[in-house]
């Protein structure tokens, strides 16, 4: 019904407008007998080309859309286009949407204003270039006007597809499905790039995850190296203590025990604070002092306010150490270490510094243990860290790690997400 409804209000169009212009013609330019029949028979050219083109016009919806109705025939076409990104992002998927249309001759946009407007050049599949003239379908005829609407963190487009020409001239005319066409075009268009985009992100998603559980595997297994490290040196020494010093031997356990039950740390990769490491250092210091007591001191300038703040567990511990070992251990008189820490410009500096042996020394302190503190603090922050050694004056070394410093509780809480982040 509605296709003969179109097809007979096309017919009717073309018919009364014939009608009356072979009646102007008769009365004004024409005065032969003959000429009556001469004008019907052109009234009736002109009906039956204008049943025809209708005809053809409602067969091509058809086959492009599969269903007849006063929406799909209509030579104007108009969308609402929802796109779930905010209105700057569905302004750009639309207006590459735009470009990309086959005939896009003429595209204007403007990104502040949010609209698109383009001229599409289109050839009809069943005329030529001097029918289209006849018909008002040229090549060029048709325009597309886009508006996006925001709509919180979403877009709405709204979209035009129409002639080029005055809307009443749609009673005689028709665009043969073109405008049909390039709207359904858009559509599919603007959902393919929306679905690429969706594709992208949630690849990013699975590959961001995937590189912060290798961070996360690849700090848990330099942080595994370090603790055999200081067990390795505490257990040599026990067994060397239980030879000369039983009683000695058998302390230099018990502090084992207790540092182990109390201040071993995690295997994950949450981070500790400078109090927490201050307090593991202490520890690991009165296992020292059984051996060294009398060759080693200890200074601590750390600030109480610091101590909330967030650090990396083990660091602290291994540049005390490497202090120790290849600085204080092998130099006769033993020697003092120092932990100092700063905040300058939200960075905090933690310096461990000795008077022992120097870089000169044998060992230079280039082991496992540094090594690590530098990939740990690579892999944590990025360049957002740093980790320097430079010579004590007048002797020893100063090794200074510097982290960024977040000073509350609250970022002891949100410093493992962050620093993982950062990884990433």
């Amino acid at each position: 019904m509605t296709s003969f409804f179109f097809i007979f209000r096309m017919t009717l169009a073309w018919a009364i407008a014939s009608t009356v212009l072979a009646v102007t013609l008769a009365q004004t330019l024409l005065s032969e007998r003959d000429s009556g029949a001469s004008l019907l028979l052109l009234v009736l050219a002109v009906v039956t080309f204008a049943a025809i083109t209708a005809f053809s016009h409602v067969r091509r919806v058809r086959l492009l859309t599969g269903q007849v109705n006063s929406a799909t025939l209509s030579s104007r076409q108009r969308r609402q286009i929802e796109v779930p990104f905010e209105a700057g992002e569905a302004f750009d998927i639309i207006d590459a949407a735009i470009r990309d249309l086959p005939g896009a001759e003429q595209v204007d946009s403007a990104r502040d204003s949010l609209q698109v407007r383009a001229k599409i050049g289109y050839l009809h599949p069943y005329r030529g270039s001097w029918f289209s003239q006849v018909t008002g379908q040229s090549e060029g005829g048709n325009q597309v006007i886009a508006t996006v609407t925001p709509n919180g963190d979403a877009g709405s487009v709204t979209l035009i597809c129409e002639p080029q020409r005055w809307a009443w001239t749609d009673w005689f005319l028709v665009d043969g499905g073109a405008n049909l066409e390039n709207a359904d075009a858009i559509g599919r268009a603007v959902a393919r790039r929306v679905a690429e985009r969706r594709r992208s992100e949630q690849a990013q998603a699975v590959q961001t995850a995937t590189e912060k559980e290798l961070t996360v595997a690849k700090l848990s297994l330099l942080h595994a190296q370090v603790e055999p490290h200081f067990l390795y040196n505490t257990l040599a020494s026990a067994q060397l203590l239980t030879r000369s010093d039983p009683a000695r031997a058998d302390q230099m356990l018990g502090n084992l025990i207790a540092y182990l039950r109390n201040s071993l740390p995690r295997t994950d990769d949450a981070l500790s604070t400078l109090g927490k490491e201050l307090e593991r250092v202490r520890a690991y210091l009165d296992i020292l002092v059984v051996r060294m007591e009398p060759r080693l001191h200890l200074r601590v300038e750390v600030a109480a306010g610091l101590h909330g703040a967030p650090f990396p567990a083990m660091m602290l511990q291994t540049l005390v150490e490497n202090a120790i070992k290849h600085g204080l251990e092998a130099k006769a008189g033993g020697g003092t270490v120092w932990i100092i820490a700063r905040v300058h410009d939200g960075v905090l500096a933690l310096t461990v510094a000795d008077d022992g042996r120097g870089l000169s020394g044998e060992g230079g302190g280039t082991g496992i243990g540094l090594r690590n503190v530098r990939e740990r603090l690579r892999l944590a922050y990025g360049s957002a860290a740093g980790f320097t050694i430079v010579s004590n004056y007048p002797s020893g070394v100063a090794a200074t790690i510097s982290v960024p410093y977040r000073g509350t509780e609250q970022g002891t809480k949100q410093s493992a997400a962050v620093a993982l982040e950062k990884a990433s």
